[in-house]
């Protein structure tokens, strides 16, 4: 007996802080799913300044109430503009909306303070579009024990049945996304024990060292294809020195864009200073695929921002040990656009936290037991 379908928006605005993905699914909050829009809205330059300012001054828990006036006024511009994009949208699609999945905008995470701040407020957004909306999804996980981090591995396991189903590809199967920070999903099977079926871990930067080095000393947003990167060359020495000096030592944390920094990087040109970070960030993502300590052939399914930067995954490739072991594949290649798995991943996420159903796990995000995460709002 098949399970009632919502619609659902969810709208995810990532580490990289350039706009908002935002996309529109049917499911069931379990195995059904159907994508049905997906919308890419850029923040406008000066938000995007404000945005990355903040984040940068933000190291703590002083410094967030030390600046929470304007981390305030923030929060309204963000889940302003969020709400304008909606309307935009709705404008077009007439149906019916059952709820919205609000991640908010980043701006600070320390789980081991039991500290998340996601700009965005859920109560303001439901308001403004008189619709039910789930926001604020990582703090139950980590007020049970977990990293609030990473959320989409349930979306992954529905994916993989899918993907499953329509290409026979047999299980494992491993999902890569690669976005400011890089996290890892590993189905191993469908099956109704799903503390069993998956893990997930992030595993190393993304894009952020490349993305703040090309920010900082260009025009450029980001490095397209891996463009510059290809232009410029690795300085070995630097790269064997910033190996040598920086190890992620467990994996059993999230990570953050600021756990990270390309300083090591300083006096080398352009094109070679992203070069030699593109390939600093290939092989931590490379040490962080073999983690997963599994001899299994494995195919994994990239999505994200850095699955386009080619020179990012040809650094991946080449830091890999037991290279025949593993497989990359845009996930593109399966029927689903990269570009949108996380922004459809809360819209399904909103409707599994309206129905009560788990969102974390043990082995996804360390929490003590499967946890109901997000807050329901409905402000009209």
């Amino acid at each position: 007996m098949k399970q009632k379908l919502y619609t659902s928006i969810g709208l995810m605005s990532g580490t990289s802080m350039d706009g908002v993905d935002i996309s529109i699914i049917k499911s069931d909050g379990q195995y059904q799913f159907y994508n049905i829009l997906d919308e890419y809205f850029e923040y406008d330059v000066d938000l995007q300044e404000e945005l990355i300012k903040l984040r940068n001054i933000v190291l703590n828990q002083n410094d967030l109430l030390k600046n929470s006036k304007e981390l305030e006024d923030l929060e309204r511009k963000i889940t302003v503009f969020h709400a304008e994009k909606i309307k935009n949208i709705l404008l077009e699609y007439k149906n019916e909306i059952d709820l919205i999945g609000f991640h908010g905008q980043t701006i600070f995470h320390d789980p081991q303070k039991k500290i998340t701040k996601q700009l965005g407020d859920g109560k303001m957004l439901s308001q403004l579009l008189k619709k039910k909306v789930v926001y604020d999804f990582r703090q139950n996980d980590i007020e049970n024990g977990g990293q609030g981090a990473p959320l989409t591995p349930i979306f992954h396991y529905v994916l993989s049945k899918i993907i499953n189903e329509k290409f026979k590809t047999g299980f494992p199967i491993g999902f890569i996304n690669i976005g400011g920070i890089t996290n890892l999903t590993i189905t191993k099977s469908i099956s109704n024990k799903l503390g069993d079926s998956i893990t997930a871990f992030d595993i190393g930067p993304g894009n952020c060292l490349i993305d703040d080095w090309v920010r900082t000393n260009s025009n450029k947003k980001f490095d397209e294809d891996g463009n510059i990167s290809k232009a410029g060359k690795i300085d070995q020495l630097i790269t064997n020195q910033i190996i040598d000096n920086f190890t992620i030592d467990s994996y059993s944390k999230s990570l953050d864009v600021k756990d990270f920094d390309n300083s090591f990087a300083r006096g080398l040109s352009f094109e070679n200073g992203c070069s030699t970070i593109t390939n600093f960030t290939g092989y931590l993502i490379a040490k962080g695929i073999e983690n997963t300590g599994t001899n299994n052939k494995i195919n994994y399914l990239i999505s994200g921002g850095g699955r386009k930067n080619i020179a990012l995954i040809d650094f991946i490739k080449e830091n890999l040990n037991n290279k025949n072991n593993y497989i990359l594949e845009n996930i593109d290649k399966y029927g689903f656009n990269g570009d949108y798995i996380e922004s459809q991943a809360f819209g399904y996420l909103a409707i599994r936290s309206f129905l009560n159903l788990p969102i974390s796990f043990p082995n996804t995000t360390g929490c003590k037991e499967p946890t109901l995460c997000g807050r329901l709002v409905k402000n009209f």
